[in-house]
C-alpha cells in the first residue's frame, strides 16, 4: 500500500494482524523520533502489549513486559496538545512525572478525554484498528500478544 509520507508511517505486524499508524511530528516531534529511532533498531520486535483494559486501550512498548522498563535512551520531556485521545489514538505513557515518557505507548479502544493534554499524542491508527480490537485484555495480560515487528514504512 502506498502512504502520502512513508517516513511518517509505521507498519506493525502483531500476533493479531497488521496495524498502520500515521506519525504527528506537528503535534510530538521528539516522540516521533524517538519512536522511529527504536522501530528502526527492532527496539519494539517482539514486545508484548502489557496492559489492555477494556473500553480504554492497550499498551504497550516495555522490553521486560511489566510496565516498568524502557529503552536505554534519555526520558522524553512532554509534547502535550489539545489533540483529543479518542478511538485509534496513539500516545506516550509515562509515569506521573510528565517528563517520563520513553518507549512505552497505547492506543485508545474509546474517547478517553481525562487524557486530553495529559500524554503526547504522537500517532494515529489509519488502518488495523479491528486488529487492535483483538487484543488479549488483561493487567497485567496472560498469555499476550505482541508486535511480532514494528517498523518505518519508508523502510519497507
Amino acid at each position: 500500500m502506498a502512504y502520502d509520507n512513508p517516513e511518517n508511517v509505521l507498519v506493525l505486524e502483531t500476533t493479531k494482524g497488521k496495524v498502520v499508524i500515521k506519525l504527528r511530528p506537528d503535534l510530538a516531534p521528539n516522540h516521533v523520533a524517538r519512536v522511529k529511532e527504536l522501530a528502526r533498531e527492532g527496539f519494539y520486535d517482539g514486545v508484548v502489549f502489557h496492559r489492555v483494559i477494556e473500553g480504554f486501550m492497550a499498551q504497550t512498548g516495555d522490553p521486560t513486559g511489566t510496565g516498568a522498563g524502557g529503552s536505554d535512551k534519555p526520558d522524553l520531556k512532554a509534547e502535550f496538545s489539545a489533540e483529543p485521545h479518542k478511538r485509534g489514538t496513539v500516545s506516550a505513557a509515562r509515569t506521573q512525572n510528565p517528563d517520563s515518557a520513553n518507549s512505552q505507548f497505547y492506543i485508545c479502544f474509546d474517547r478517553a478525554p481525562w487524557l486530553d493534554r495529559q500524554y503526547s499524542v504522537w500517532g494515529e491508527v489509519i488502518e488495523g484498528m479491528d486488529n487492535i480490537d483483538k487484543i488479549k485484555r488483561g493487567e497485567p495480560v496472560r498469555d499476550p500478544d505482541q508486535i511480532t515487528t514494528m517498523r518505518v514504512a519508508a523502510d519497507l
